[in-house]
């Protein structure tokens, strides 16, 4: 991971909107984490500006600058030209007094730096007979050929950037100081990073602004005219060229912005379609104005923040002592790439896993960050990514995963929306009802199948009905019915159990009762009868019994 950015991982939340817009898709995913590929990493920007959790982090030199102002050395700024668009109606002598009250010896403007690069531009130009010049301003696109594009190095300008520029020329001026570069770029901080010994550190917009704040220092808004101050147009698309003779015969001049323009036009020049042209490139949109670390509200202010560079700017060149060419070299080494590109075969094989067996299965959505879906194969041969990362893949998978419940549930699913239309029908609802293909009913209103009522009381009320037994008489079925609404996806669930064997054992039982009782009590009926006529007998019996007795004693009595 480049140094300069830093991830919190707690706030990944895996949306994969840095690889979408990642110009060279230099972000692994792994254990539900973005990772920055460093070798690979042209440092744009683009994941910082467009991640919604903040996660992406720049690192923060303020604390290193205090350092240098400690050291007792003058500490002198170099003021990226795109200052006068992210403070709106400040001036340079307004930031060099703000400046100045924070501990800085001075403040000038990198400008100074882009007229030296100019020059030694058109010298080039005049001198060298090249075919094709890249501009080598923007480190950014700088690392795109070292890191993606080795074969153009050759055509890339082999000249220091305007900010290193600058800080050599302070340095010459001014024994034993110490460079601080402010600007609207990430990518600044890894140049001065990785050629040591030329800026000391390097503060974005945000950072000098909350440095100020914290300090209580207000920026006063104070312009200032300056006619030798041409290179001031240097952070806007085709401000490089605006400062150039273009006096060169036959040569084409060519200004290009955005990444995705630049590497079209870096293949072109590849495959020999383009000569005789130096082409100014930009890895922001609109240029330096649009880096990543202008404060927020200038991001898509491209237009206008054109104008205000453009009132700013003036009509002739600042004065520099131009050093000599060999000071300005720069070697451009190229940075391998860590991956190797997998077979076909390989590939095959996980666009199979993808679920991806022919060319029309390949939908090339883009929904995982990558183009197409053999991209987004190679990247996960290479670790990069993660199969679960497919959208359609993990739709058709939770659609597949859920149907088999669905489809293989005992119970009957009928799914209706609002307006009690059948949105869903499983196969255990289809045998209840006899219905022979779900596309018979599907779109359909219910009351094709179905007494409409308890749902429309369900819609009507919002209070859900569990396990209520309801007899289907169209289709001599008993069921248990539950309705549900789901009000945040607007639908009506109801699962039926078919209870109709039940029910019969039931009734069988309730009527082998009926008859067991039925029986018994004509048995006890009968019983009652045969005990009532023995009682008679055997009344009638004792009764004669006692006569007889009683005229007995009376005949012994009367002997």
């Amino acid at each position: 991971m480049p140094n300069c950015l830093t991830l919190k991982k707690s706030n990944c939340k895996n949306c994969y909107k840095c690889i979408r817009h990642c110009p060279v898709k230099a972000i692994r995913f792994s254990g539900n984490q973005a990772h920055i590929i460093g070798n690979e990493c042209i440092l744009c920007g683009q994941c910082f500006v467009v991640c919604p959790q903040d996660a992406k982090q720049i690192v923060d030199e303020t604390e290193k600058v205090k350092v240098l102002l400690q050291s007792g050395d003058p500490v002198v700024v170099s003021l990226a030209p795109s200052f006068i668009a992210n403070y709106d109606g400040v001036g340079i002598t307004a930031i060099r007094d703000a400046l100045k009250k924070l501990g800085f010896y001075d403040v000038e403007e990198t400008a100074i730096g882009a007229t030296i690069v100019k020059n030694e531009y058109e010298r080039m130009l005049r001198e060298d007979e090249r075919d094709v010049i890249i501009s080598s301003c923007c480190h950014s696109i700088n690392l795109l050929i070292q890191k993606h594009y080795p074969q153009a190095l050759e055509y890339l300008a082999d000249v220091i950037s305007p900010m290193q520029a600058h800080c050599n020329d302070i340095k010459n001026r001014i024994p034993n100081a110490k460079t601080v570069f402010i600007g609207p770029c990430v990518a600044k901080k890894d140049e001065a990073e990785h050629y040591e010994g030329i800026v000391d550190a390097v503060l974005t917009f945000e950072e000098l602004t909350r440095w100020l704040a914290e300090e209580g220092i207000v920026l006063n808004g104070e312009m200032d005219n300056e006619v030798n101050s041409r290179a001031r147009f240097f952070p806007t698309t085709g401000g490089v060229l605006k400062t150039m003779a273009q006096d060169i015969p036959g040569y084409t001049y060519l200004a290009l912005d955005g990444v995705d323009n630049c590497i079209a036009a870096i293949k072109d020049v590849l495959n020999g379609n383009i000569h005789k042209c130096f082409i100014e490139m930009s890895a922001c949109v609109g240029s330096c104005v649009g880096g990543p670390v202008m404060e927020k509200y200038h991001r898509t202010e491209t237009v206008r923040d054109y104008i205000t560079i453009a009132k700013y700017a003036g009509a002739k060149d600042f004065e520099v002592s131009q050093p000599k060419p060999m000071a300005l070299q720069k070697n451009f080494e190229y940075i391998e790439q860590r991956y190797q590109t997998p077979s076909d075969i390989e590939i095959q094989n996980i666009l199979r896993q993808m679920g991806k067996f022919k060319p029309s299965q390949e939908l090339n959505c883009g929904s995982c960050g990558y183009n197409t879906c053999r991209e987004k194969a190679i990247a996960i041969i290479q670790g990069k990514a993660e199969i679960s990362m497919c959208l359609p893949y993990l739709k058709d998978k939770a659609e597949s995963f859920s149907d088999t419940i669905v489809n293989n549930s005992p119970n009957g699913l009928i799914v209706l929306n609002e307006n009690l239309e059948v949105q869903q029908i499983n196969n255990s609802a289809r045998r209840m009802m006899n219905i022979r293909s779900a596309n018979d009913v599907l779109g359909d209103q219910v009351i094709r199948i179905l007494d409409p009522t308890a749902f429309m009381n369900v819609l009507k009320s919002g209070r859900d009905v569990r396990d209520e037994r309801v007899y289907l008489a169209e289709y001599n079925r008993y069921v248990e019915q539950s309705i549900v609404y789901d009000k945040e996806s607007h639908l009506l669930v109801t699962i039926m159990r078919d209870v109709t064997d039940e029910q019969n054992e039931r009734e069988k039982k309730e009527n082998i009762s009926r008859q067991t009782i039925e029986v018994a009590d004509k048995v006890v009926d009968k019983q009652m009868r045969i005990v009532q006529e023995i009682a008679s007998l055997l009344g009638e019996t004792a009764a004669e019994t006692k006569i007889a007795l009683a005229k007995l004693k009376e005949s012994i009595q009367d002997e």
